[in-house]
């Protein structure tokens, strides 16, 4: 198993959680291909992001 993990896609749906933080989130294909990577990640306001932009997420162990 490796220490790194990319998923790359594009966001599907910029969620308001409260004044401080919104949840970047991509879902796409889940139940119809169950090799698609998907994220769901809570961000600081003010990130600029919205849906349809191209991100790289990376997990990395530390």
């Amino acid at each position: 198993m490796t220490d790194k993990v990319e998923i790359l896609s594009a966001i599907e749906f910029v969620a308001n959680i409260n004044e401080m933080k919104d949840c970047l989130m991509a879902q796409d294909n889940t139940q119809n291909d169950p090799s698609v990577l998907w994220f769901n990640i809570d961000v600081p306001k003010g990130h600029g992001f919205i849906a349809g932009d191209r991100v790289r997420v990376t997990v990395e162990k530390i």
